[in-house]
C-alpha cells in the first residue's frame, strides 16, 4: 500500500496513477501505442487511401491508414439507409414512387412514377443491386422526404459515435449542400456497419437481406417482375464472410465495407478511395489482406487484473488509533477486473487509477471515492469504481469528548492497580 501525506487546503485535486501491470504473467510486454507503431509489413502496400480494420465486438480500431479523413463514401451509404428503414418502417409498408425517385440515375431498378412496392422488396433492391431509385423511394416513404430521412441518418450517426460523418442522400451519390459534402471517415463507416450487425435491434434482418444470393419480386400491381443478384463478391471470397456493401462514384472511387467472422472473432474492414477504373479489384485485395491480418494476429485472452490501491488521507477524520498526532487514512478497495479481450501478441492492458488527493470526513464504508480506467493503448476496455473499505468518522466534538472519557478511565484504572 502507498501512503500519501495529507496536504492542507487541497480538496479533491485529481491524482492520476498509471500502473504498468508488468508483474502479471499475461502482461510482461510493454503496452503498445497505435501512433508509435510502424505499419505492419503485410499491410504496407494497401491501395485504399483510407482503410480501417476494426474489432466488431469492442469497436476498437486494430489498424488504420488515414482512417479519420472524411471522404465521399458512394453506395456504402446504403448500409445506413437499410438499417434505418428496418428500424423505422415495417416490411409490409406500401411505398409509392414519386417523380423524384423515378428520375434517379443509374444504377436503378427503373421504378416508374405512381407505382407501388413493398418496403421489404425495395430493401433487397437497395442492398443486392445497389439501386439508387429504390433508395429514394425508401427514404421518402419512411420519413416523408429525402431531406427528413437524411436528418435521421445524421442523428443515428451521432448516436452511435461517428465523429466526422455527414449524410445528404440515401443512395450515396456525390452531393454537397450548405452543411458540407456527403462523406464519412473509414473509421465511422466501420462503426456504422458494427452498429448494423452487433447493436441494432434489426441486426438479424439486416444480415438476412445483405447475405441473400438472389431475390425476385413484383410491384404491387403484379404487372412488373424483377430478379436481383447479390453483387457483394466478398461473400464467396473468404470463409466466414458475413455481410458488406460496395460503392463507386467519380468522387469516391471504389469503396467497400464488410464483416467476417472467424473462430468467435468478428472483424470489420472499411475502405475509401480504393482505386478508380480500371482497378475494380483493388478493394477485394485490400479487404482480404486486412481480414487475414486480423485472423493471424489477434486472439481472445481472458484478462484478470487487481491493481494495488493507496490509502487516502481524510481531512477532519478521526484516526483509528485515537491518537491526535496520527493521520486518518481511508483504506480503498475495488473488484478485480476480468474480461475477455481481443489482443495481439505485443499488446498490454494498463490501469489508470483516478483518485482525489484527500477525502473529507466522514467517510462511509462502500462510499465511491474514485475509479480505475483500463486501456489497450488509448482505447478504453473497462472501468471500475474505487470504494472506501472502512468508515472514517469525523473528528468532531463528540469524538473528542469520547476520547477524553476513555483516557480518563484508563488513567484511573492504572492508579487503582
Amino acid at each position: 500500500m502507498i501512503k500519501r501525506k495529507k496536504k492542507a487546503g487541497l480538496f479533491l485535486a485529481s491524482v492520476l496513477f498509471t500502473l504498468a501491470l508488468a508483474a502479471c504473467p499475461c502482461f510482461c510486454r510493454a503496452a503498445s501505442q497505435a501512433d508509435e507503431e510502424e505499419t505492419p509489413e503485410e499491410l504496407a502496400q494497401l491501395y485504399a487511401r483510407s482503410a480501417v480494420l476494426m474489432d466488431a465486438d469492442s469497436g476498437r480500431v486494430l489498424f488504420e491508414k488515414d482512417g479519420n479523413t472524411a471522404r465521399p463514401i458512394a453506395s456504402t451509404t446504403k448500409i445506413m439507409t437499410c438499417i434505418l428503414a428496418l428500424e423505422e418502417g415495417k416490411p409490409d409498408l406500401v411505398c409509392s414512387v414519386s417523380e423524384k425517385a423515378a428520375s434517379q440515375p443509374e444504377v436503378r431498378l427503373d421504378v416508374r412514377e405512381g407505382e407501388t412496392y413493398l418496403l421489404e422488396d425495395l430493401l433487397y433492391s437497395l442492398m443486392l443491386e445497389s439501386h439508387n431509385d429504390s433508395a429514394v423511394v425508401i427514404a421518402e416513404n419512411t420519413a416523408g422526404s429525402v431531406e427528413a430521412f437524411a436528418g435521421l441518418m445524421n442523428k443515428k450517426a451521432e448516436e452511435i459515435g461517428c465523429q466526422d460523418t455527414y449524410f445528404i442522400t440515401p443512395n450515396g451519390l456525390d452531393a454537397s449542400d450548405e452543411g458540407g459534402t456527403h462523406s464519412a471517415t473509414a473509421e465511422d463507416l466501420a462503426r456504422i456497419l458494427r452498429y448494423c450487425i452487433m447493436e441494432s435491434p434489426k441486426r438479424e434482418a439486416f444480415l438476412t437481406v445483405t447475405r441473400t444470393d438472389s431475390y425476385s419480386f413484383t410491384d404491387l400491381s403484379g404487372q412488373r417482375s424483377f430478379s436481383l443478384q447479390n453483387h457483394n463478391a466478398f461473400l464467396s471470397m473468404m470463409e466466414g464472410a458475413l455481410t458488406g456493401k460496395t460503392g463507386f462514384t467519380t468522387d469516391a472511387g471504389y469503396c467497400y465495407v464488410g464483416a467476417l467472422e472467424n473462430g468467435g472473432r468478428t472483424f470489420i474492414v472499411a475502405l475509401l478511395a480504393c482505386g478508380w477504373p480500371n482497378n475494380k479489384g483493388y478493394k477485394w485485395e485490400d479487404t482480404k489482406k486486412l481480414m487475414q491480418y486480423g485472423i493471424n494476429h489477434y486472439q481472445y485472452e481472458t484478462i484478470t487484473l487487481d491493481p494495488s490501491l493507496p490509502s487516502l488521507p481524510v481531512s477532519g477524520g478521526a484516526p483509528p488509533s485515537g491518537s491526535l498526532g496520527s493521520d486518518a487514512l481511508a483504506l480503498l478497495s475495488s473488484e478485480p477486473f476480468q474480461k475477455e479481450l481481443l489482443m495481439a501478441g505485443e499488446e498490454a492492458v494498463t490501469a489508470q487509477v483516478k483518485l482525489p488527493a484527500e477525502l473529507d470526513a466522514p467517510v462511509e464504508e462502500g462510499q465511491e471515492v474514485g475509479e480505475i480506467l483500463y486501456r489497450i493503448g488509448e482505447f478504453e476496455v473497462g472501468r471500475q469504481k474505487v470504494e472506501a473499505a472502512i468508515s472514517v468518522p469525523e473528528r468532531d466534538l463528540l469524538w473528542c469528548l469520547d476520547q477524553i472519557i476513555v483516557r480518563f478511565f484508563a488513567g484511573k484504572n492504572k492508579i487503582s492497580q
